[in-house]
């Protein structure tokens, strides 16, 4: 399980290095074999490929007939593309995908569970400056969602 917010450099050939605590785990579990892919919110999804082999199975497995279901379909798998760690613990970027979140040098990899978002790091502080802000008045407003309400903090 990933976690936590990384800074992240992203160098001249479009690199950037996977934290040194999740390499071997990265290893372990999938060899060092990763699935990127697009995020509507701006960011990049970086999945271990055994955990995005299930996401695919799920999203292929609701049919095509339905055009949004298509569309979604289209956009996260139409948009993946494997990548190796190398021996260095880094991955290499597809230049289209770095377009696509505005990824220059300085970027955020955030551990979210059993994938990782890579953001640009001012889009993520942008970001987590307004959730924040946001929550703390959902939550005084009693209008988190009933989904969250049976667990303690």
């Amino acid at each position: 399980m990933f976690k936590g917010s990384h800074p992240v450099t992203i160098d001249a050939k479009g690199r950037i290095a996977i934290p040194a605590s999740y390499r071997q785990s990265l290893i372990d579990d999938c060899a060092g074999r990763l699935v990127i892919t697009r995020h509507w919110d701006g960011c990049l999804l970086i999945y271990p490929a055994t955990e995005f082999q299930k996401f695919e199975s799920q999203l292929l497995a609701k049919g095509s007939l339905n055009p949004k279901v298509r569309d979604i379909q289209r956009f996260f798998i139409g948009n993946a593309r494997d990548i190796d760690m190398d021996r260095q613990g880094r991955l290499l970027l597809p230049s289209n995908l770095r377009a696509a979140a505005s990824l220059e040098s300085k970027a955020v990899l955030s551990g979210i569970g059993n994938l990782f978002e890579l953001w640009d790091e001012a889009q993520f502080n942008d970001r987590a400056a307004d959730t924040a802000a946001a929550l703390a008045e959902d939550a005084a407003n009693g209008e988190l969602p009933d989904v969250l309400m049976d667990i303690s903090l």
